[in-house]
């Protein structure tokens, strides 16, 4: 073997490893053990600060994953029930008021997380952090999302958002 190939090799292979710790690798993994998985989606409601009702703004069955790395990211992908492929303009622009999407580095604090977004479904979110709390019973995962008045439903006043999750495997 030539010394160039031995040399890439060796440095292909130690590299990334000696410097993660500096990209925020294994020392940002602050990826609490308690999220960190794949979560599948079992409910999405948004709740009515006001009154305390509740709205499955997404139907009664949405589909969709949550997954948090050990390394620090997380990815979201929910959709609401009976989406159905778009034929105008009009239909194709209502999708987006069915899903959620996005991709972050997150850090955990107690049961609150924060995700610094860089890619979202939502070009607003872009460079946004996004906190939520979350509770953790058995294989469930509840997250809240903060009081405000979301656009979608500014007529009920402050609402937030209470997704449900369980812990799912990929097989």
């Amino acid at each position: 073997m030539r010394v160039s190939t031995l040399r890439r090799s060796f440095l292909g292979m130690w590299l990334p490893l000696l410097f993660t710790p500096m990209l925020g690798g294994s020392a940002q993994a602050a990826s609490d053990a308690r999220i960190t998985g794949l979560w599948k989606l079992v409910s999405y409601e948004v709740e009515v600060r006001s009154t305390g009702k509740t709205i499955p703004v997404m139907g009664a069955h949405p589909a969709g994953f949550a997954y948090f790395t050990p390394e620090g990211r997380v990815f979201f992908n929910l959709t609401g029930e009976d989406r159905k492929p778009a034929v105008s303009d009009k239909e194709r622009a209502a999708l987006l008021d069915t899903m959620v999407s996005y991709t972050g580095r997150f850090t955990v604090t107690g049961n609150q997380w924060t995700a610094k977004l860089d890619a979202a479904w939502n070009p607003a979110w872009v460079g946004t952090e996004q906190t939520r709390s979350f509770e953790i019973n058995g294989a469930r995962l509840r997250v809240l999302t903060p009081w405000r008045v979301m656009p979608n439903w500014a007529e009920e006043g402050e609402t937030r958002s209470i997704v449900t999750f369980e812990r799912a495997t990929d097989n």
